[in-house]
């Protein structure tokens, strides 16, 4: 009987008309796709893809967490849609009407997931449009939900030839209850044991880690609890910008595709051979175009801060191999070297820093949104957790904005013998990290980057996104990388 963890249900809490939690994905086809050819591979593999067969049972009173109960007549003609674009059917156009559908919250009486089939693109081209909630997956479990829909062939796959495994049946209202009421008498345990793992990583937490001696006391817990020195991270006061407070309820979506040889190209040309995997990497890259990008941007619009930006970065916690549902994922804090004008200098700046949270993270993961959400009573964790997200988001938001770049397959893939000739990403922004989302995924030779802003802080999320494309530009254009 699967039940929401304590992190799942969080992305319920903090979800209002401003705040959706959607993750998503636009994909580009190379050929229209038939609704019904896609509804009917659909049909054979859903039952297969347990996040997309599954829909909420809320506990009576709210007093736990909710189970996931499975769905065995799914109604395909409600999750897959159809749309059309007028002429030309250019990508803003496209990206407009992606705009208008990820700012729309889910049905939360049916499985948390739709699909549009956007009909219309210029070129004979299709976009297809995915999102599931994120109380449902993570970034692995939203990979496997892209992966239900792709070949490595125009042939379609067979449908696996295991039977699929079947939900128990969640317990009903009373089982439910008693459940609940267990889980409360145990919540003073769980919050001891929160606070006594949370002392050595104060210096982890937003917020918590700007307060006066912060470090010190994570510092010496660590040290009296034998664990030895970590890398020290860089204190991470969030400069006020214009994409800084609460949002509106409309959203912004561009994106843009960088030759991944390109990227590589860079990254080759600042790799020291004596640094060997402690060097420059594609990441880094990554990370110095967002903050170039982003510098260009500010410089339009306000000024460019006298310190970096503050990035949300998330980190998976699962182990190789780990297939397991819900939410199992970090969030590290990252400066962004916006303040620094020389394009090398920022490549520089961002390298450390990644570094030193990469080796801080390897050695002590960030566990503590987690463990927070898991020593909290189920029962007030909605309305608490709800306000401190509104207070935290108006006073003194911890993040500037949110950053993630997934690697993906490097071969080309196909939908219903179309063939995927890009797949950008589309994210979250909220109250809390900001109203810039900016999330990579590399793809058959291409970096493929969806920029998802609020309206009302970023109007023109197409400016921001050629940013990127001229900060690239900048570091090919050093005199040390190899001419194109």
């Amino acid at each position: 009987m699967p039940q929401l963890t304590a992190l799942d249900a969080q992305f319920l809490h903090f979800e209002t008309a401003t705040n959706p939690a959607n993750i998503a994905g636009l994909a580009i086809l190379d050929r229209d796709v038939n609704r019904a050819d896609l509804q009917a591979l659909l049909q054979q593999r859903l039952p297969h893809v347990p996040a997309m067969r599954r829909k909420l049972a809320p506990v009576p009173l709210g007093l736990d967490h909710p189970y996931w109960t499975q769905e065995d007549d799914l109604d395909l003609d409600y999750h897959v849609r159809e749309i059309g674009l007028p002429p030309p059917g250019d990508e803003r156009q496209l990206a407009d009407q992606v705009s208008r559908l990820h700012a729309r919250r889910l049905d939360r009486g049916r499985p948390l997931w739709e699909i549009y089939l956007i009909h219309g693109l210029s070129g004979g081209r299709m976009g297809l449009y995915t999102k599931i909630h994120h109380a449902a997956v993570d970034g692995v479990g939203g990979a496997d939900v892209l992966a239900a829909l792709l070949d490595l062939t125009p042939e379609p796959a067979p449908p696996p030839e295991a039977a699929p495994e079947h939900d128990p049946a969640p317990p009903g209202p009373a089982g439910m209850l008693a459940r609940g009421l267990a889980r409360l008498a145990g919540n003073p345990a769980h919050a001891v044991r929160f606070a006594a793992r949370a002392i050595p990583h104060l210096d982890e937490i937003p917020v918590v880690s700007w307060l006066p001696g912060a470090g010190t006391v994570s510092s010496l817990a660590r040290r009296l609890a034998g664990s030895g020195r970590v890398p020290e991270l860089p204190p991470l006061p969030a400069p006020r910008t214009p994409f800084s407070g609460p949002l509106s309820a409309h959203r912004r979506f561009a994106f843009v595709s960088l030759p991944l040889e390109e990227i590589k190209r860079v990254r080759k040309a600042f790799q020291s051979p004596a640094e060997g995997k402690a060097g420059v990497t594609v990441n880094d890259v990554v990370m110095a175009v967002c903050a170039g990008g982003l510098r260009r941007w500010l410089a339009a619009h306000g000024g460019v801060p006298a310190q970096p930006l503050v990035a949300g970065v998330p980190f998976s916690l699962r182990a190789a191999g780990d297939e397991g549902p819900g939410n199992q994922v970090a969030i590290m804090t990252a400066p962004l070297a916006v303040h620094v004008a020389d394009p090398v200098e920022r490549l520089r700046h961002v390298r450390h820093a990644m570094h030193r949270i990469k080796d801080r993270f390897s050695l002590s993961p960030a566990r503590w949104l987690r463990e927070f959400s898991e020593s909290m009573p189920a029962a007030l964790m909605g309305l608490a957790s709800r306000s401190a997200f509104d207070l935290v988001g108006q006073a003194a938001p911890p993040i500037n904005l949110m950053v993630s770049n997934v690697p993906g397959p490097q071969f080309p893939l196909y939908v219903c013998g179309a063939r995927l000739l890009s797949h950008y990403p589309v994210s979250v922004i909220t109250d809390v990290s900001g109203g810039v989302n900016i999330t990579a995924f590399s793809y058959d030779g291409s970096l493929d980057i969806g920029v998802v802003t609020d309206r009302e802080m970023v109007p023109d999320a197409w400016e921001l996104a050629g940013n990127l494309r001229e900060a690239l530009d900048e570091l090919l254009d050093v005199d040390v990388v190899p001419p194109r």
